[in-house]
């Protein structure tokens, strides 16, 4: 083990890339609340390619482990971007998660182990973990608090694609293997946050060319017989209980217009007199007579059932994603009609115009982080989204190229700002921009030079139908704890008090393009709040 010259405890927000030197600085511990995973990195620095073994002691139990890989980019960053991320490059970059039990291969340069902690598992008070790799020594402290995170009724959503896995895997839509490996994803989906699915009562007409076709994957079968039609919601039943098994508690309805102006119906299958064909698609004008009576119907019924399950309030209803203002008129027709068929539902939609809010054509408008500006103060149940888009004026982003902070630091702005939920639309969309191919996310991270890396999906298919994780997937995990944590400090004492701890007493005026780009405020903020939470139980 001699080739081993160097071990060091490094928090989550650091990224290595293989350019990197070992920091100078080490990690040297952290608290966390009862209900929280908090995860560390040891990076280990060898002379030459070399195997070890990673030991460890420890009164931590659960301790999760892996190897942080280095995944391919083309297109790390989009022209016009700002210069808040660490490369614009075409290379290597860290982010897949491969589980380990410490026995490694190491390379010449540093090797990466990502840990995580679950205070779930764990007593209140004081913990050590203590590393060995070769003849060096390092470790860390960690203290539990007896408190929790409280993410009161916050909601997460990133939209889920069934026909990516159905794609890749190879597998039919609703088979055996079709409702395991969905369960699989979304587990990890809820277990790092999200609260809401995206529910394809049609194929979702999400990025898709026109006149192209996503695979079908429509939970609501749809009959027409000699001019009526009937529906019958089986499948739409298992996925509910399915996704509540999983810890899903609010569903949002597929988009009923194309995207980009709701100018055409979704593509919708039917028996129709016997013969299954699409009833609806490219070819259907949004206003059409024969789609407007389809949606008549099929609302009364939708509405029927989701009244029997009990589930008004956790549903979600979705006219179009992202019209800009040359869209209004088609838009605004969709809207109308939507909004008068589920009159007292929620109706959201991903638009960053504020004109379509002031126009009163979307009750719940969801918008960028770069244009929120307008509607923070003046939308009560305000939500943000962003998407490949948000590249400019520093907003937070999750690309492989941004700096862990510009992942993170929106749990502050998202407490700061009353904000009730977030959306975003790649948690596994593994095809090319506009669907019009698969893609192996391994080698292709980037929808074929479209999208930057990091903003189509957030976990890896692995073989065996379970998603491996990306430190992604980890970090943004992070930002709603922190968000949840402000939330229990508030409730034990008061905003103001919250807002003097993450704005260091005026020093900062927190928004969602200005904030300190600093691991060291983000880390040492977030541990005031803790050391705030544990003054005010003790």
């Amino acid at each position: 083990m001699s080739d081993i010259k160097n071990i060091k405890i490094l928090s989550s927000l650091e990224k290595l890339y293989d350019s990197d030197k070992m920091p100078a600085t080490e990690y040297n511990g952290f608290s966390m609340l009862r209900n929280e995973k908090k995860s560390f990195q040891l990076a280990i620095e060898a002379e030459a390619e070399c195997e070890a073994q990673v030991f460890y002691e420890s009164t931590v139990k659960g301790l999760r482990v892996y190897t942080v890989e280095h995944i391919r980019s083309d297109l790390p960053m989009a022209k016009g971007a700002d210069d808040y991320y660490r490369f614009s490059e075409s290379g290597y970059y860290p982010d897949l998660l491969l589980p380990s039990d410490g026995t490694l291969k190491l390379k010449k340069g540093i090797t990466v182990l990502w840990l995580e902690a679950d205070g779930a598992l764990n007593d209140a008070g004081l913990h050590r973990i203590d590393f060995t790799v070769g003849n060096k020594t390092t470790g860390i402290d960690i203290e539990i608090i007896p408190a929790e995170l409280d993410f009161k009724d916050f909601v997460y959503t990133c939209w889920f694609h069934t026909d990516c896995l159905m794609s890749y895997y190879k597998f039919d839509a609703f088979s055996d293997e079709y409702w395991r490996v969905t369960e699989n994803f979304l587990k990890t989906a809820t277990e790092y946050g999200m609260n809401c699915v995206l529910t394809p009562l049609f194929t979702p007409p999400l990025d898709t060319a026109v006149g192209g076709e996503r695979p079908t994957v429509q939970l609501v079968d749809v009959t027409l017989e000699k001019g009526k039609y009937s529906f019958c919601f089986d499948k739409l039943d298992r996925w509910i209980e399915m996704a509540h098994k999983c810890g899903i508690r609010y569903f949002e309805f597929s988009h009923f217009f194309t995207q980009w102006g709701a100018r055409k119906a979704p593509k919708i299958m039917a028996s129709v007199n016997g013969e299954y064909k699409q009833l609806f698609g490219w070819k259907t004008k949004a206003m059409s007579k024969a789609y407007k009576e389809f949606l008549a119907v099929f609302a009364d019924e939708l509405k029927a059932y989701v009244e029997k399950r009990g589930l008004r309030n956790n549903v979600f209803i979705h006219v179009s994603d992202e019209p800009n203002f040359s869209m209004i008129l088609s838009y605004g027709r969709a809207s109308s009609y939507i909004r008068k068929l589920f009159d007292g539902y929620k109706i959201m939609d991903a638009l960053s115009d504020f004109r379509f809010y002031k126009m009163k054509l979307v009750p719940n408008p969801v918008p960028a982080n770069d244009h929120i500006d307008k509607f923070i103060g003046n939308v009560e149940d305000l939500w943000v989204y962003y998407c490949s888009a948000q590249n400019k004026h520093n907003v937070a982003n999750r690309f492989f190229c941004n700096d862990s902070v510009r992942t993170r630091v929106i749990g502050y702005q998202m407490f700061k700002f009353n904000i009730k939920g977030f959306l975003q639309w790649g948690f596994n969309f593994y095809f090319t921009r506009y669907s019009k191919a698969l893609v192996n996310p391994f080698e292709v991270t980037d929808a074929g030079k479209e999208f930057p890396s990091g903003d189509s999906f957030m976990v890896y298919p692995a073989s065996d139908g379970t998603p491996y994780h990306s430190l992604r997937l980890k970090v943004f995990y992070d930002a709603l704890q922190d968000m949840a944590a402000l939330n229990t400090l508030e409730k034990l004492t008061d905003k103001k008090s919250c807002l003097d701890i993450i704005e260091e007493e005026g020093k900062h005026n927190i928004s969602f393009r200005d904030y300190p780009h600093s691991d060291t405020w983000l880390l040492s903020t977030r541990e005031k709040v803790n050391e705030a939470i544990k003054k005010n139980i003790l």
